[in-house]
């Protein structure tokens, strides 16, 4: 693996957040981030990088940096911590202009998470994430307590991650371990520069959830880089879409961005489908979230048949040893059973959890195949359906919506131009009195 800055052989990847003395208060929340005409210009290039931003992130947001290819969203985000020393321009951290303090200094208060994670190969999921509390000091109990809070946070059984090597991790496992050890030492600022670029489709969509959870916990000041305007939409507080050299072409909410795009430029990053799009707005805890017939795979068949038979619905979720949604059965799938559930019913193909976005749950429906997907907790227990029903409502009522914001904008345009002929009306009219 090659030694370049930010990835798992360089230290700096790690973040290096707070200090020992202000690693002790956990629970720390998100610190404003101010930049000024912050500027990048690299020896021999006509023109710089970076121009001129100026940008203002609020304590406790997560601000996510959209744009094209090379716009320069991951060079104005590593300027935050100056892995990329700015060529001109401030930025201060609640309040602090941290422009010219000792860098180290610096990135011990900032969280840092890349694509592909970062992790140490040589060192176990423990050592990884105890790094940064190592190094500023703490003592050993206190390391191995927040190694043990952390692993659980973001959602992986102390006891059987601890002491795994990242090769032997999955890719969205490594990103947590990722995340964990950015989070550490509980800094109060954390950049993401396209931390779930990585991974496959579903894994990535389960990794936003967790990240929108982790953040209703603990509310720190996320920044984020993605080339995916939904994923931006998803996770966003705000967005800044970024033009060439990282100019702002429109700062503001996923529904104002989708709403009322400032621009051409801003319109081909929202594209078509935005009432769709908007589905992204939506959380699955935010709609009707129905109980379901179930039954454990470890439960005597003949009592999963009698619930089966006198159940109002023609199916049953069967849950695994550990809660966990495993299969869907119905009733012609029971009498193939033969005395075993291991080749009856179908597999479950997704499922979503509560901060997941209902069209994350719209296309687990349409994956799964069965007009519902099963809705889960932190660690994958069984909580619930949402329907194909619910979920069209929630659409209809979007264009709907759509449809309103429309005409009343159709009409304020209109009386608009009225007044404007009015007024030009009256100027001729006072003209031709003189």
């Amino acid at each position: 693996m090659s030694e370049t800055p930010g990835t798992a052989t360089d230290p700096r990847a790690t973040g290096e957040p707070v200090p020992a003395g202000a690693a002790a208060d956990h629970g720390k929340t998100g610190a404003t981030i101010e930049l000024e005409n912050l500027t990048k210009r690299y020896p021999g290039s006509a023109a710089p990088a970076v121009d001129n931003v100026n940008m203002e992130i609020k304590a406790g947001e997560i601000v996510i940096f959209v744009g094209p290819s090379g716009c320069g969203k991951s060079t104005t985000l590593k300027m935050i911590n100056r892995l990329i020393e700015p060529t001109g321009g401030r930025i201060r951290i609640a309040g602090e202009d941290v422009t010219h303090m000792d860098p180290v200094k610096l990135r011990r208060k900032i969280g840092y998470a890349i694509q592909a994670s970062g992790l140490f190969p040589h060192m176990t999921v423990a050592q990884n994430i105890a790094l940064v509390p190592k190094m500023v000091g703490w003592p050993k109990s206190k390391i191995d307590a927040r190694v043990e809070e952390m692993l659980d946070l973001v959602g992986l059984d102390p006891g059987e991650f601890h002491g795994r090597y990242p090769r032997q991790l999955s890719g969205g496992q490594q990103q947590r371990v990722g995340v964990a050890r950015a989070l550490a030492a509980d800094p109060p600022v954390l950049l993401m520069d396209e931390p779930f670029g990585a991974v496959d489709p579903i894994t990535r969509d389960h990794l936003q959830d967790e990240l929108i959870r982790l953040q209703r916990e603990l509310h720190k000041t996320i920044v984020f880089v993605t080339h995916d305007f939904d994923e931006a939409i998803k996770l966003g507080d705000r967005i800044a879409v970024l033009r060439e050299r990282s100019r702002i072409a429109q700062f503001d909410t996923p529904e104002a961005i989708l709403t009322n795009p400032a621009d051409d430029f801003v319109s081909g990053f929202v594209g078509a489908g935005a009432a769709l799009k908007r589905l992204n707005l939506t959380r699955v805890r935010d709609v009707e979230i129905t109980d379901y017939p179930t039954v454990k795979i470890d439960d005597p068949l003949q009592d999963v048949f009698d619930k089966l038979r006198s159940g109002s619905t023609n199916e049953i979720l069967l849950l695994d040893k550990r809660g966990r949604p495993y299969k869907w059965l119905r009733r012609g799938d029971l009498m193939r059973a033969k005395g075993s559930l291991a080749r009856a019913g179908t597999l479950v193909a997704d499922t979503v959890t509560r901060d997941a976005t209902l069209r994350d749950a719209l296309e687990a429906v349409l994956t799964d195949n069965t007009g519902r997907v099963a809705v889960t907790g932190r660690r994958g227990e069984y909580e619930g359906v949402v329907d194909m029903e619910t979920l069209m409502n929630s659409v209809h009522e979007l264009l709907e919506a759509d449809r309103l914001d429309a005409i009343e904008h159709q009409h304020q345009l209109e009386e608009a131009r009225a007044d404007q002929t009015h007024a030009d009306q009256e100027g001729d009219g006072g003209g031709a009195r003189a």
